[in-house]
């Protein structure tokens, strides 16, 4: 006999994080998108961005007796946090400051069981992107993949033929790292 589990519910509209949580056999019951001001603090860096997100997002998602998982990802030259574009000339900076660059993508995971008890991590993932050609961002912007991707570009795309060496999470870098994701729902009691 299975265990019965509360509700999954994600605080997210993307279907790309639905279809990682999908892979993991932890399909959401609920859709709920968290509302919250994604601006960064003066002085605050990629990688505390990324967690305070998905912490914020978590905080603003009220559903009792249910698994509540809010994530958000951030990509990062240096210390520059780079938009999550919302027009074509933001998707064309993006990709000209990455172009032939080392660059990072965090992403932050929350996720709170149905008792109250918070689990929360990190994914760090290291990408190099090749040297991009104007043909190159001129094809990828009339694609459309970059609207409201975050740096500019979406890796589970045509964007993924840029990439020429990543180390970490290549889920991490599509929005849910889906190791530290089951990781972290196990951790909470989860029943898969």
């Amino acid at each position: 006999m299975t265990q019965a589990r509360a509700p999954l519910v994600l605080a997210s509209a993307s279907p790309r994080r639905r279809d990682l949580l999908a892979q993991i056999g932890a399909a959401p019951d609920r859709i709920a998108p968290a509302d919250i001001d994604e601006t960064a603090r003066p002085g605050e860096l990629p990688r505390a961005l990324a967690l305070r997100l998905a912490q914020d997002k978590l905080a603003a998602s009220d559903h009792p007796g249910c698994y509540v998982l809010a994530s958000d990802t951030v990509v990062a030259v240096g210390r520059r946090i780079l938009p999550k574009a919302e027009s074509r000339e933001e998707a064309g900076m993006c990709l000209r400051l990455l172009s032939g660059r080392n660059h990072r993508v965090f992403t932050g995971l929350a996720v709170r069981a149905p008792d109250g008890r918070v689990a929360s991590r990190v994914s760090e993932t290291r990408l190099k992107m090749k040297p991009l050609s104007e043909a190159d961002i001129t094809a990828y912007l009339d694609s459309g993949e970059w609207d409201g991707k975050a740096g500019g570009y979406g890796i589970q795309g045509r964007a993924g033929a840029f990439i020429i060496a990543l180390t970490g999470s290549y889920t991490g870098v599509m929005g849910l790292p889906v190791y530290e994701t089951r990781q972290a729902l196990l951790g909470l009691g989860y029943v898969f």
